[in-house]
């Protein structure tokens, strides 16, 4: 996969899915939490802590002995890797000139020392990094983790780590009605017409939207047509209801919408073999709206088609896997 297919993927470490940094062997100068936090890192030249400069990022103290430093990111789902991003926005005489990831799959809650002594394999071989500098890497490997750990050698600062992948939830836990979009679940936008204001992966996304840029905006349509955006589900299921959101847009929610399903990716493109879930159906302002689904047709991907354009908080798509 190129570089640009992989950097349209989720972030597998995202907070928004549940990523976190469980461990790391040093975090003298800057917090470890900081390698996932959302959006691009800060700097302020002036600003200084009783350390030293403060970064918006993870940076470890000069190492004064062998070996090297490291993080542990669990993911928020587990996944496949298609590619990491190690970026050391605003990290220039300190920032760590190589490094690695490695990657393990355990089940359950393990504790630091059982990521400590865990089986750790290499997901990327060590690599050259320039300083301020978001560093690309693809990764060709289909093994899937709940884990991996950042390697730097010997120390220095990383401002984030991005995991780009597909997700692999635990298949025992999508049992019963669940929501069949939802990126937590395997689901993910494979189409969008267009995604101006903010992406369309926001509508699957944990939990419900706190403002506007937590959903998708597309741009005011000058046209006759109408904007849409197309989800694969976690796996093939029969919908048994759907939840459309227009939280928090109010002046730029769209006047109506529909929901149509289709049983393939392979039929994807043929019109005909589309099945209307939710017909087309009037939407109010800043309103969560719920619809039965009266249909026994296993479906693979929804199309949400909005009128003629405006913005969407989330979409949940519940059913069960067939």
């Amino acid at each position: 996969m190129s570089e640009a297919d992989f950097l349209q993927l989720p972030d597998l470490a995202a907070r928004s899915l549940g990523g976190s940094v469980v461990y790391a062997n040093d975090e003298f100068f800057a917090s470890r939490e900081n390698l996932i936090s959302p959006g691009a890192p800060a700097f302020d030249p002036a600003e200084f802590g009783h350390k030293g400069k403060v970064y918006d990022g993870w940076e470890t103290r000069r190492r004064r002995e062998s070996g090297h430093d490291f993080a542990v990111v669990r993911l928020g789902v587990p996944g496949v890797v298609e590619g990491v991003v190690i970026d050391t926005a605003w990290f220039t005489g300190n920032f760590p000139p190589f490094a690695s990831v490695d990657g393990v799959n355990i089940e359950g809650y393990p504790s630091e020392q059982d990521l400590l002594d865990a089986p750790w394999e290499t997901v990327l071989d060590r690599v050259a990094l320039k300083g301020d500098t978001a560093n690309v890497f693809t990764v060709d490997d289909d093994r899937r983790w709940t884990h991996l750990r950042l390697n730097i050698f010997p120390d220095g600062g990383v401002a984030r780590f991005r995991v780009h992948g597909h997700a692999r939830p635990d298949p025992a836990f999508l049992t019963g009605t669940i929501d069949l979009a939802a990126l937590e679940n395997g689901g993910d936008v494979v189409a969008c017409s267009n995604r101006f204001y903010s992406s369309p992966r926001n509508i699957i996304g944990l939990g419900r939207s706190r403002h506007m840029g937590e959903g998708w905006e597309n741009a005011r349509r000058r046209d006759d047509g109408n904007d849409y955006v197309v989800i694969r589900l976690a796996g093939q299921g029969c919908v048994d209801h759907v939840e459309i959101d227009t939280s928090y847009f109010v002046g730029n929610a769209p006047g109506s919408a529909r929901l149509s399903g289709i049983a393939t990716e392979e039929d994807l493109s043929d019109e005909s073999k589309w099945i209307e879930l939710v017909p087309r159906t009037g939407l109010l302002p800043d309103c969560r709206h719920r619809f039965r689904v009266d249909s026994p047709t296993p479906v693979e991907l929804v199309r949400l088609d909005v009128y003629p354009d405006g913005g969407i908080a989330r979409l949940r798509v519940h059913g069960q896997l067939s």
